[in-house]
């Protein structure tokens, strides 16, 4: 078989760029150095960045593409090289006003429903008429894709001042990020805590989220990596804590509060959300049943002198609802979708409150 540049090109369109969407010919990734030795391919890709969380998937789908589209006994060795970054005279802080009142949806714990208050807290803000955006900021668990009902999709990118950001996917009024848009679904994501950092501030900085009134992060659980990329890149207006009323959840929630109230941080607490705050069944609408504890987070709330946005009852169309991608709040005439618009509409009162009381946060100094 004889091999020829444009026969490892044509297979090399089918590779994309996560970060643009782009194939990876189109993006200017493939240089010009390509070496055909018999069956032998030799050439480079090059990336924005040395720590680029896409690299190592990228090799390895651009070495699969040739084997699958030319023939599978070449042999391919591919370099990466990385483009210098154009130096400035002074470094400016990016400007995220853009995005309005930026909320960090946060759990000390897996688990306790976090997910699914941020996605029906975006919904129901939305509902309320505001500009809404949405992150699914777990980059190792994303659910959002799902609750959402859009696993299939995937973000385009478009130029936009001379820059290419990915845009949204909107659905329910909210436009929404998540890496699972980019990655396998049945594919564990292997990545340090370096690569997901960086993955996580391209979906910040670099998709096009337009003018919002709020953006709301759905955090991993627990105090990580993660939770520290975002208090480093963002100015977040408040937290709101989601806790169910079980003891060992509500001892890992208050670390999450003491984390965002270290005086490093700084990062104001809306309020606590207590989720799964009773269980009624669907042929008993009237009935409770404790089955996590009673009133764990409202004792929690009242000892931290932060308030007590909601308590969300535990029923099966709850969960239902998620996994069908028709969050609760889109049915405000359901004691849970209720609820959840309610949650909105306290956020809201709580974050005009500490808008008016508090100075603005800054973002975390690296040092």
């Amino acid at each position: 078989m004889q091999l020829y540049p444009k026969l490892i090109t044509d297979a090399l369109r089918t590779v994309r760029y996560p970060g643009t969407g782009k194939d990876i010919v189109e993006a200017g990734m493939v240089e010009d150095d390509m070496r055909i030795s018999g069956l032998h391919v030799s050439f480079s890709l090059i990336f924005p960045r040395q720590t680029d969380p896409f690299l190592k998937s990228i090799v390895k789908a651009a070495e699969a593409a040739i084997h699958a589209y030319v023939a599978r006994d070449v042999e391919v060795e591919i370099h990466t090289k990385t483009v210098a970054p154009e130096t400035h005279a002074a470094a400016t802080e990016p400007d995220y006003a853009h995005l309005g009142n930026i909320i960090a949806v946060a759990s000390g714990k897996g688990g306790v429903g976090k997910s699914t208050v941020a996605a029906n807290l975006a919904i129901g803000l939305a509902r309320l008429g505001h500009r809404v955006g949405l992150l699914d900021c777990d980059i190792f668990g994303p659910s959002m894709p799902k609750m959402f009902g859009v696993e299939d999709a995937r973000p385009y990118s478009e130029e936009r001042d001379g820059k290419t950001l990915i845009v949204p996917i909107e659905r329910y009024g909210v436009k929404m990020l998540s890496i699972g848009f980019f990655v396998d679904a049945d594919t564990p994501t292997l990545w340090r805590g370096g690569m997901a950092s960086n993955a996580l501030k391209q979906l910040i900085g670099e998709a096009d989220w337009g003018d919002l009134d709020y953006f709301i992060l759905d955090t991993p659980p627990g105090t990580s990596d993660i939770h520290l990329t975002l208090v480093q890149t963002l100015p977040l207006t408040g937290a709101v804590i989601v806790s169910t009323p079980q003891q060992v959840a509500l001892a890992d929630a208050r670390k999450g509060i003491n984390m965002y109230r270290n005086d490093k941080v700084a990062v104001p607490i809306l309020g606590l959300v207590e989720n799964m705050a009773w269980f009624t069944p669907a042929e008993h609408p009237d009935s409770r049943y404790y089955i996590f504890g009673r009133e764990g987070a409202a004792t929690l709330a009242a000892d931290m002198n932060i308030p007590l946005l909601a308590q969300i009852p535990l029923v099966q169309g709850l969960c239902e609802s998620g996994d069908a991608g028709t969050p609760a709040v889109l049915d405000p005439a359901t004691p849970t979708g209720n609820a959840f618009l309610q949650l909105a509409a306290r956020v809201v009162t709580q974050t005009d409150r500490r808008n008016a009381e508090l100075e603005a946060t800054h973002v975390v100094k690296t040092t």
